[in-house]
């Protein structure tokens, strides 16, 4: 495969972000690494080319964080995501993900009003009802397999519990390197890997890890107070590209 000079250079800028905002603040701008990728190739190409290149980047992310990060909040979450990873793949075929996208969205969109417009103390030590960190667990797994889009259940959550920054990186980081090792599983099964994916991988592979690194001197620099400031601003830009991407599918008339 014969990719032009344009693509490497967005690739790597669209790499380069995923890695400085996971790493840095639990990610946030990896989100338009697909949609940036798929200018120029398939969706489904672009998302196997991302797979190995998310899961390198979080083990290095989860060494990094690993003395620091939340395990009753990782179990707390985990089965609702299972139970998510399942009925995604159940659904995988007959759900739309443009619905999927715009109604994380809002999601995510509802996060951070409630902080902008209220910025009501959240007592991190109070327990939330069961139900709700199922749902959004399942949300975050649905949403994950179905449209790539789980992020923003699972940092709307976290940023309410008022984790030290580096917790929050690192319980983020556990949580979703669980999740996309099995979607990684899945992806190979499904057949979605070929020699020309894996090998731009291993390519974009030295962007990843200096993305990476920028993104811990980041982490290290700001304050706690600066650090919730960036993740809702991330949150916020995340839940307005799913909703306008999302809108025009929504609106098209059905054909057939």
């Amino acid at each position: 495969m014969t990719l032009p000079t344009e693509f490497y250079v967005v690739a790597a800028v669209a790499v380069l972000l995923t890695g400085l905002s996971k790493s840095g603040f639990g990610g946030g701008l990896g989100i338009m690494a697909v949609p940036l990728m798929s200018l120029f190739v398939a969706p489904q190409f672009a998302a196997a080319t991302m797979m190995p290149i998310l899961l390198a980047m979080d083990i290095i992310i989860v060494w990094r964080y690993r003395h620091d990060w939340s395990a009753p909040v990782v179990r707390l979450l985990l089965p609702g995501a299972i139970i998510g990873l399942g009925a995604g793949a159940l659904a995988f075929h007959h759900v739309d993900a443009a619905l999927i996208r715009f109604a994380v969205g809002l999601l995510a969109l509802s996060f951070v009003a409630q902080y902008v417009l209220s910025r009501r103390r959240y007592d991190g030590d109070r327990a939330a009802r069961n139900e709700t960190v199922l749902a959004l667990g399942a949300v975050s797994g649905f949403a994950s397999f179905i449209a790539h889009a789980g992020g923003p259940p699972v940092k709307g959550f976290l940023l309410r519990k008022r984790l030290e920054k580096s917790a929050f990186v690192g319980t983020n980081t556990i949580f979703f390197f669980l999740l996309n090792a099995t979607k990684a599983v899945a992806y190979g099964a499904l057949g979605h890997y070929s020699a020309e994916s894996l090998g731009l991988s291993l390519t974009l592979s030295p962007i990843l890890v200096l993305g990476v690194l920028i993104g811990f001197k980041l982490h290290g620099l700001i304050d706690q107070t600066r650090f919730t400031a960036v993740v809702y601003t991330l949150l916020a830009v995340t839940g307005s590209k799913l909703v306008w991407d999302s809108v025009p599918l929504l609106l098209q008339p059905a054909t057939g």
